[in-house]
C-alpha cells in the first residue's frame, strides 16, 4: 500500500467503514503534529484503544 499523500511505501494504515488509507512515516509525523495542535489528538485517543507497556 502507498502513502495517500505521495508515492511512498505506507508504514501505517488506518481503516474506517472499509475504507483503507496508508500513510508513509513523514506524512503520518505531519498528520500527527496537526492533530496535536488542533487538539484532536485527545479525541482520537479517547476513540482508539492504544495498548501501553507498563
Amino acid at each position: 500500500m502507498n502513502c495517500h499523500y505521495c508515492d511512498r511505501e505506507a508504514a501505517f494504515a488506518a481503516e474506517t467503514d472499509g475504507l483503507r488509507v496508508g500513510l508513509c512515516e513523514e506524512h503520518f509525523r505531519e498528520r500527527l503534529q496537526e492533530l496535536a495542535e488542533a487538539d484532536g489528538l485527545e479525541n482520537l485517543k479517547e476513540k482508539v484503544d492504544v495498548d501501553r507497556a507498563e
